[in-house]
């Protein structure tokens, strides 16, 4: 408990810069709305919770519901702490409406939260009838930021007030003194009872907060879980979370692909939206996951090409009718694509670009026997990375740009490589293309994070990252 102390004394000391910021790791920026959302959600109900938060008219069970603090065996029922207003009036609770949700970031600290709500309460009057009155209550908490032992972000109360409003008495009779004696002990119960409420919505949106700490499933090469690399930071619009991906094998071994030396340069966030930052690296990672597990290669048979792309002999021999000539006719040919070094991703000027080193092995099959090698090849692949995101990972599309090759050993004298490009390209562009989107339907994982969606976000692709942007 010292500790969590000490790191959100920690916390108190430091604030985002207002500037262009550097980092390499993932960022995201949550606007103050977004958790506004959140508590207001916590409130009223949600699908994770709807179990346990109901709604304020006790139609179902939960938090404000029969159940829960309003209910015959919470604590403003019957043999709760309001007996005590039972005994001097026969004071019940009728009514609590849905509080309306206020907060300011408090820079360096944490968060200023206020829920205000109305009390709605009957009794028997001493003077006979119905009494019916109302009290606006502002519940009134100051709330630290801090990261928790498991590395998430998490709220803790430190003071919570409950100052009373306007008191009104719909209907009936009340006598001055009795009034006096009743607005005193709502003074001194009513912290105690909703008070409690805040903790209940603060272990709520911890739980959202806390699903930053998510282990995401990259099929067959493996996963990626994020956490915490620094204390939470906050301004008086947003909070910022230094994100660590961290990626492990599919047998759970952390896998540790070198991050760029060249940090990206974020813009400043406008208000009233959120940001996360999909650094180069998670880039690089994923397309190192995929050459260290051969996804990258491929063998390309007569079958798997389109009637229209040339892959025979005949074809080839009229490309370099010198040196290929001689080629038996009308045979199949058939392409080993091996990827044996990491593919490299390049983020700039509004662009992604991933340039794939590979050696391309082109033989001919001989009927009833082994196929004979033609040429070996080293080519090199740039395709143009279309990147969309949707609510949980950034999708990327590839296409192919230019391929350049060489000649590398021949069965014959040495030829110019320039004829080959442009039919190895159309391989590409016909199988290799394709295999390599089916193999990057995995995507990027985005952190979740108060259950913000980035589906319908603006994404801007800058210096060594992209951004992503949702309005609040």
């Amino acid at each position: 408990m010292l500790g969590l102390w000490s790191l959100l004394l920690f916390c108190g000391l430091v604030t985002p810069c207002q500037g262009l910021l550097e980092t390499v790791g993932t960022l995201a920026r949550i606007d103050k709305d977004e958790l506004g959302k959140a508590i207001q959600n916590s409130l009223v109900g949600g699908p994770i919770l709807q179990n346990v938060l109901g709604s304020i008219t006790a139609v179902n069970q939960g938090l404000l519901g029969s159940g829960g603090l309003l209910g015959g065996g919470g604590l403003l029922g019957h043999g709760g702490i309001f007996g005590i207003v039972e005994k001097l009036s026969g004071l019940k609770i009728e009514e609590l409406t849905l509080p309306k949700v206020s907060l300011k970031l408090l820079p360096g600290f944490g968060v200023q939260l206020n829920l205000h709500t109305k009390v709605v309460m009957h009794c028997s009057g001493p003077l006979g009838g119905l009494l019916q009155l109302a009290a606006e209550v502002n519940v009134s908490s100051r709330v630290a930021l801090g990261m928790s032992s498991r590395g998430t972000p998490i709220l803790t109360l430190r003071r919570c007030s409950t100052p009373l409003g306007h008191i009104s008495l719909f209907s009936g009779l009340l006598p001055t003194p009795l009034f006096a004696v009743v607005e005193q002990t709502l003074f001194k119960v009513l912290p105690g009872l909703l008070c409690p409420v805040v903790d209940s919505v603060l272990s709520v949106v911890n739980e959202l907060l806390g699903a930053v700490l998510g282990l995401v499933p990259l099929g067959a090469l493996g996963s990626l879980e994020f956490s915490l690399a620094t204390l939470p930071l906050i301004s008086n619009q947003y909070i910022e979370l230094d994100i660590n991906p961290i990626v492990k094998s599919v047998a759970g071994d952390i896998i540790d692909f070198p991050k760029p030396q060249a940090p990206a340069k974020v813009p400043p966030k406008e208000d009233h939206t959120s940001q996360v930052v999909v650094p180069l690296y998670l880039f690089n990672t994923v397309f190192g996951l995929l050459q260290t597990n051969g996804a990258l290669d491929m063998d390309i048979t007569p079958e798997l090409v389109p009637s229209d792309v040339p892959l025979t002999t005949t074809d080839l021999a009229a490309l370099l009718p010198e040196a290929l000539g001689k080629l038996p006719p009308h045979q199949d040919l058939l392409l080993s694509l091996r990827v044996k070094e990491a593919p490299m991703v390049t983020l700039h000027d509004k662009k992604a670009l991933v340039s794939i080193p590979a050696s391309i092995h082109v033989l001919f099959s001989v009927p009833q026997g082994t196929p004979e090698s033609l040429f070996e090849l080293d080519g090199v692949m740039t395709l143009r990375a279309q990147l969309a995101p949707s609510a949980t990972k950034l999708r990327i599309s590839l296409s192919l740009e230019r391929l350049s090759v060489k000649v590398t050993s021949s069965f014959t004298h040495a030829f110019d490589e320039m004829p080959l490009e442009e039919w190895l390209s159309q391989v590409v562009r016909a199988v290799y293309a394709p295999k390599l989107n089916v193999a990057l339907d995995v995507g990027i994982p985005l952190p979740k994070i108060l259950n913000v969606n980035f589906a319908n976000s603006v994404l801007v692709i800058i210096e060594n990252a992209a951004v992503l942007t949702v309005a609040s």
